[in-house]
């Protein structure tokens, strides 16, 4: 049988009759702190994989029945031109992001605005008209964006 190091972790043994590669790890390195790039890593590379894949997913779940309500009104009607999350650019320069609305308006004061029609100062801006109980949605969400 031919022996090939492969590296300090990993032998590569070469069974000439039974014409079969095989490898067996060097045990003795197999703990926290090996000199393989992953190995002893695993646990901290995995937990962060599954964590950046969670994230989008709690925050959602952190919200309000309402909030999420207000999120998918949003998605619905306003993602095409503007940032509704807490990150991201408009797609539409001049359509101000939600996250920075707080800076400029009271939230609340946004309710009266919303359930009549939204009335942009630029053309591209369609007129928005919601129902009392979407008013309610999309400000819960709004106010989420202030935290």
């Amino acid at each position: 049988m031919q022996q090939i190091d492969l590296d300090a972790n990993e032998v590569m043994r070469v069974d000439p009759e039974a014409r079969v590669l095989t490898r067996q790890r060097n045990m003795k390195d197999c703990v926290m702190g090996s000199k393989h790039p992953v190995h002893g890593r695993w646990p901290a590379v995995l937990l962060a994989a599954i964590a950046s894949c969670l994230t989008g997913q709690s925050a959602l779940a952190q919200q309000t029945p309402q909030a999420q309500r207000g999120l998918t009104i949003l998605r619905a009607n306003c993602e095409q031109c503007h940032a509704i999350d807490k990150v991201g650019d408009s797609s539409l320069a001049i359509a101000p992001p939600f996250r920075t609305l707080h800076l400029k308006y009271p939230i609340e004061s946004l309710e009266r605005p919303l359930a009549e029609g939204i009335i942009a100062g630029h053309p591209t801006m369609p007129q928005f008209r919601f129902e009392r109980d979407q008013v309610v949605d999309i400000i819960a969400y709004l106010k989420t964006l202030e935290r």
